[in-house]
């Protein structure tokens, strides 16, 4: 739940985002500002994107983003910006596992492990040529314009090379329980949750070894690091006083606890930075923690579109586009979703997957939206293999989602479902654009094409591994078919075999899958041939084919153009049958539709004759897209469609 604080922060964000104009003189296009992060796994990807909004949002010059990440940060992050495509922005990585060897040898009692202790190989993780760098947590918000830290640099005295805020906190102090040693720091010691880094002086006075050699001297008697870089940093400062340019304290405010934080500032509205810089993060004590999560709160939330925004009046890529359709078309609409590039994060939860040894996996892959969620815990049930999902979400809606995930038993316990979002944008729910991005990042050779609305039978995932080997789908192009069936009730008891559903289907408990709407749909799928097969059956493609499909997952993707409701699996289909593949139908396979409230697209497609008519043109252009690419193999669409 939102608090009204929230909701009156993010209306005065909202207002300020129309109303700030980006007129920047020319000369600011040279002040470049850099800033570097360390971020490793899921959950530091998240806090990143955070603090990279707040910047964003008060920024009037060009950034250069550096990222020290791991494995799976470096596929998230890369992934999202470069489909946030925001202007005006550089980002770089570099492989944290190559720096390593660098601080391993330091023990380190700290949460953060051995990426807290990364900061110190900067000089030489940056490039060579870099001068000057911020240096960022990833639990940072900001609260003003980057280019005033930046600026600070300039007040640097000739022998300054680092810019740090004071301890808020009476760690270095040693006084906050009895036996407490720190390690050796200036006084109250400094945060470096900010850090001012004068890289190009830093290299001139041989930091790497004058950190190291302080570390080397410190650890013959403190053994470990108890706050990882910080510690080094100022056991080097002790050594070192001259070294260090002390930054206004407004410039980290520390909600950590035993702060002092309270006393760094008069005014709120003085604020520059807040750092959440302990374990409880947002529920930290301070007289003004509720404007502080308010804030927090507002960017977390915060539509990363709106800082698309062209800094210095030069039309982006997408802008050229979108500027050479024709406004007058009638399915204008239609054809400007299909080149909007939506931002994605992906593995927005942790993910834990080891590939089987006999190659033979599967992932169940699916798409959905917010009114879809309470699917999620009964797919989990009915499916015990690897899982990639897609969810279509604004930002505030993704945050609902992380607080649901996270407060179900169910949901918690299963690492090996991969959650990707895909930012909303557009007036279509891009249907077949997030069926690909859960499709591309399923993990295993094989995925199960479904929909978020079915249960798949108790045991599928065994019997779709078995199948595949027993159908050869190695060395063969097959797209397995799962018959579908439903239900109009609510409460179902879901049947545990074949025969318990075929005898359902005898009472009118279930019904094969829009029997009453849509026979087409599924009518090839022979429902009468399944009842009494044992062995798996060939059928033949026909117009209007949509099944759900088992299939290598290196198998065609959606056609994009399909958004919203109407002919996003047909044509997948058709082009699965182009290419070749045989349709298999399983006999000992189903699943089963849940009822549910019928989507906004469905609704919009029944009552606009626009509509309408701009699906048929989408078709038929589709139609002639495939026959161009496949030639006389595309021939029977053109004719089966002549014939409907």
């Amino acid at each position: 739940m939102q608090t009204v604080g929230t909701q009156r922060l993010q209306e005065t964000l909202r207002h300020l985002s129309v109303k700030m104009l980006y007129v920047v003189h020319p000369l600011s296009i040279q002040h470049l500002i850099h800033v570097a992060c360390v971020c490793a796994g899921h959950n530091a990807s998240r806090d990143v994107v955070t603090l990279v909004k707040s910047i964003l949002f008060h920024r009037r010059n060009p950034l250069h983003f550096h990222f020290i990440t791991d494995t799976v940060a470096n596929q998230i992050l890369s992934t999202l910006f470069q489909s946030w495509m925001v202007p005006s922005v550089q980002i770089s990585f570099y492989d944290a596992d190559e720096l390593k060897s660098e601080v391993s040898w330091i023990p380190n009692k700290h949460y953060s492990g051995i990426y807290g202790l990364m900061k110190l190989t900067l000089t030489k993780a940056l490039p060579s040529d870099l001068s000057k760098v911020i240096v960022l947590d990833t639990d940072i918000t900001f609260a003003t314009d980057i280019a005033e830290l930046w600026a600070i640099f300039r007040k640097f005295t000739e022998k300054q090379v680092i810019g740090l805020v004071e301890n808020q906190s009476d760690w270095y102090l040693g006084n906050l329980w009895k036996n407490h040693k720190p390690w050796p720091a200036l006084g109250r010691g400094f945060n470096t949750g900010v850090i001012l880094l004068y890289l190009e002086r830093l290299r001139r006075i041989s930091w790497e070894q004058m950190w190291r050699l302080t570390a080397e001297r410190e650890l013959m008697s403190m053994l470990s690091t108890s706050l990882a870089d910080q510690d080094i940093f100022n056991a080097f400062i002790k050594q070192n006083p001259v070294l260090v340019h002390q930054l206004p304290c407004f410039w980290n405010v520390q909600l950590s606890d035993h702060t002092r934080s309270e006393q760094c500032y008069t005014e709120v509205s003085d604020l520059k930075v807040i750092h959440w810089n302990s374990p409880k993060k947002l529920r930290v004590k301070n007289k003004h923690v509720e404007f502080f999560r308010n804030l927090y709160l507002t960017f977390l939330e915060y539509d990363g579109n709106l800082l698309r925004r062209e800094l210095f009046g030069c039309p982006s890529q997408l802008q050229k586009a979108l500027e050479d359709l024709d406004e007058d078309d009638q399915c204008y609409d239609f054809r400007r979703e299909r080149i909007m590039v939506h931002r994605v994060h992906l593995y927005f939860l942790q993910y834990e997957y080891t590939p089987t040894e006999d190659d033979m996996d599967i992932t169940l892959v699916a798409q959905l939206s917010m009114d879809r969620l309470q699917m999620l815990e009964a797919i989990c049930k009915h499916w015990e293999g690897p899982i990639s999902l897609a969810l279509y979400m604004s930002d505030a809606e993704a945050q609902q989602f992380l607080r649901y995930a996270q407060a179900s038993e169910v949901l918690k316990n299963r690492k090996n479902v991969g959650y990707h979002i895909v930012y909303k944008e557009g007036q279509f729910y891009p249907v077949n654009l997030v069926r690909n991005i859960a499709l591309r990042n399923a993990k295993t050779p094989y995925v199960f094409l479904t929909d978020i609305d079915f249960l798949p039978m108790y045991g599928l995932y065994d019997y779709l591994r078995k199948s595949i080997v027993q159908l050869d789908m190695a060395n063969t192009k097959k797209a397995l078919v799962v018959p579908a069936f439903e239900t109009l009730r609510y409460r179902l008891s879901f049947p545990k075999s074949k025969a318990e559903l075929l005898s359902m289907l005898d009472m009118g408990t279930l019904y094969t899958f829009r029997y009453h709407v849509w026979t087409k749909g599924h009518a090839p799928t022979n429902y009468a041939k399944w009842r009494t097969a044992t062995t798996p059956y060939k059928v033949e493609w026909e117009a209007d084919f949509e099944p759900y499909v088992v299939v290598r997952s290196d198998c065609p993707e959606y056609d994009q153009r399909f958004v919203g409701f109407g002919w996003n699996k047909v044509s997948h289909i058709m082009e699965l049958d182009a290419q070749e593949y045989e349709l298999m139908v399983l006999p000992n396979a189903f699943m089963i539709h849940m009822p549910h409230a019928p989507s906004f697209d469905i609704s919009k497609f029944r009552s606009s004759a626009s509509y309408r008519y701009c699906l048929t043109t989408l078709k038929d252009e589709f139609h002639q897209d495939l026959s161009r690419k496949y030639g006389a193999a595309a021939l029977k669409y053109l004719t089966a469609q002549r014939n409907i």
